[in-house]
């Protein structure tokens, strides 16, 4: 017997590696071997020829061979049922394994993150940077990941700012404050996780696009992977975040958009996918259709949302959006004491537009009426049928419980379920498909009285997803937050939300952005809200330890500062265990002899990362020194009991 003939006769004695059919479940089995699952090695090891095969004698101790079991595995031989090495999985892979099967991929750690420095229309306002990374092993990783201890931790509402006396929270338990947490999005993510997992409704987020000209400026043979491992870190623990019934939507352009979708497909789940919407962002006209590189690129008119959700069976809610008239809404249908009486508005009105300017003010009555459909239950065939030639109105009751009104062999379709108020006026509307062409992205610079024109997305934007996806008081998540257009828009939206952003704005930051929110600015779509302001949101950062004296090191601007920053660093920083101060000090010549960068670079790498922030296992640890009132904000955060 062949040895692939004698392994299968061996794995099918195992129930739960064989389908219903009898077929032997192989993508299973891959899985199973990749994650030395100890079912599949004792059954391997009952069998002679196939522990001999497969397991290695050392020093008296068995060794499963892995990488030569999966191979044995993806041989054309033995998978002859298949196209590929794995069943219907695509996915990024490093030496043939998913980054999910690698630990030595879980984090590419960036010393300041790699986050968008702003998002600013012109490339000479922003600052030159270089990230250094390090490849961080899995121990440090997991304490790096920790919960942090908060700190400046302030109420913000119509009467300013004060200092926090506590969260507000459900009668569950859960906090029901808007948050705005100030703090590397990775870790300020972890740390909402034992508070909010399984909470959020939908998480929208911008990143920044990998372009190269965005503040994400790295070797060119190391710029996808950093972006990827940067995404998919956040993604990872984003995911746990979401509710059952959530969602997550995530903004790109063409730069990253294919490896964004398998990268999501391989997170989320390729059966969670529900569209790649198209959103029109500009039209070749102006000083762009000047500038743009003729015969080199054709003009950029859009931007990418990838949108999955937590669950396949995850649902969201039709939408309309303005659109021409459509003068099949011709018949005007009123109820009387004799049934129903029909006009035909075409015969009524010979101008089209005194057609559209009634129908518009009268929709409650308008109706189009459709016939050939399709998709019609059995029953409802029934009735329709019946109507066919009288001229009479039958209603009919459906499944859910709805008035329907069939006429003449077709059903009416009431206009008003077409229609979309704004500012005061009614406009017609279609049902919202995968291309967004219309006005959302309208020039949006005053929005909220900040200025990011190269960073900022529209509020009409941010509030059509959040129609399509939650509901008043739901929780919305962006750890990408920028000026804080998702928050200004979901706390007028009364929407709950979490916002988390590591850079400083200024005068453009979403605190101030949310102040003026606060106290009622009438920019974006405050009009159509009818929006008076009023509502609170809390502020908390995550307590820097480290991280301080990165900010410093990457600061500084000459040698001499570098050297005042070594002195505070070898008494107040915590410093990798390998690290001699002695020996450091032994080589200051040495030191002073390389460039800046390189210097920078040498320091940066002498700093423990597992200490850039504050863990909350180190809250009483009187080395860190922390406040009594932070000490009672993170207990009361994470509700600590004493």
């Amino acid at each position: 017997m062949k040895l692939y003939e004698t392994l299968e006769q061996q794995l099918k004695k195992e129930p739960n590696f064989v389908t219903d059919n009898g077929e032997l479940k192989k993508w299973v089995v891959l899985n199973k071997a990749q994650n030395f699952d100890e079912e599949l090695i004792v059954l391997l090891l009952e069998n002679a020829d196939l522990k001999e095969k497969f397991f290695v004698n050392v020093k008296g101790a068995l060794v499963f061979n892995q990488n030569l079991f999966v191979q044995f595995l993806e041989q054309k031989n033995y998978l002859n049922d298949s196209y590929t090495q794995y069943k219907n999985k695509v996915g990024l892979t490093i030496d043939g394994k998913y980054l999910k099967q690698r630990n030595e991929v879980a984090l590419v750690w960036p010393f300041k993150d790699c986050i968008l420095e702003g998002g600013q229309s012109k490339e000479e306002q922003k600052r030159e940077e270089i990230f250094f990374n390090e490849i961080l092993a899995q121990d440090e990783i997991t304490q790096l990941l920790e919960p942090k201890v908060l700190t400046n931790a302030k109420r913000i509402d119509k009467d300013g700012e004060k200092p926090l006396d506590q969260f507000n929270r459900k009668e569950n338990g859960t906090i029901t404050d808007n948050l705005i947490i100030k703090g590397n999005n990775l870790l300020a993510l972890h740390t909402l996780k034992e508070e909010f997992a399984g909470k959020v409704k939908l998480i929208y987020i911008d990143p920044p696009y990998n372009t190269g000209n965005d503040g994400f400026n790295y070797n060119d043979s190391f710029n996808k992977s950093t972006w990827l491992t940067f995404m998919k870190n956040r993604f990872d623990v984003a995911k746990e975040l979401l509710c059952k019934d959530g969602a997550i939507f995530v903004q790109c352009d063409d730069n990253e958009q294919a490896y964004l979708k398998i990268l999501m497909d391989e997170v989320f789940g390729n059966e969670n996918y529900r569209e790649t919407i198209v959103v029109k962002t500009s039209t070749p006209s102006g000083v762009n259709a000047v500038n743009v590189k003729r015969g080199e690129r054709l003009f950029k008119v859009k931007e990418y949302i990838l949108f999955y959700s937590k669950t396949p069976e995850y649902r969201f809610k039709p939408l309309y959006v303005k659109s021409s008239f459509n003068s099949n809404y011709r018949y005007e249908v009123i109820k009387n004491e004799s049934g129903y009486s029909i006009i035909d508005l075409r015969q009524k009105f010979k101008d089209e537009k005194d057609f559209e300017n009634y129908a518009l003010k009268n929709f409650a009555n308008i109706y189009s009426l459709e016939k050939n459909n399709k998709k019609a239950g059995e029953k409802i065939k029934i009735e329709i049928e019946k109507s066919k030639n009288r001229k009479e109105v039958i209603e009919y009751v459906n499944t859910k419980g709805q008035l329907v009104l069939i006429y003449d062999g077709g059903v009416f379709i009431p206009l008003k379920e077409r229609i979309i108020s704004e500012d005061s006026q009614n406009f017609f509307g279609t049902l919202i498909s995968d291309l967004w062409d219309d006005e959302i992205f309208q020039t949006n610079q005053t929005e909220g009285g900040v200025s990011l024109p190269g960073g900022k997305k529209p509020e009409k934007l941010i509030k059509r997803i959040l129609e399509l996806t939650t509901d008043e008081n739901d929780l919305v998540l962006d750890y990408h937050l920028g000026s804080g257009t998702t928050a200004a828009v979901a706390h007028k939206m009364k929407r709950r939300y979490i916002g988390i952003e590591q850079l400083n704005y200024g005068e453009n930051d979403s605190v101030v952005r949310l102040n003026k929110v606060i106290e009622g600015e009438q920019t974006g779509i405050s009009k159509n809200l009818d929006w008076k302001g009023g509502g609170s949101f809390v502020f908390i950062e995550l307590k820097k330890y480290n991280q301080l004296f990165i900010e410093k090191i990457m600061n500084a601007d000459n040698t001499d500062a570098l050297f005042k920053i070594w002195n505070e660093i070898k008494n107040k920083s915590f410093l990798n265990y390998n690290v001699d101060i002695k020996k450091q000090d032994d080589l200051i010549e040495d030191f002073k002899g390389l460039k800046l960068q390189e210097q920078k670079k040498l320091l940066l790498e002498i700093l423990d990362k597992n200490q850039l922030y504050v863990n909350l296992s180190s809250l009483m640890d009187k080395d860190f020194n922390i406040d009594p009132i932070d000490i009672k904000t993170t207990t009361e955060f994470y509700n600590i009991k004493k």
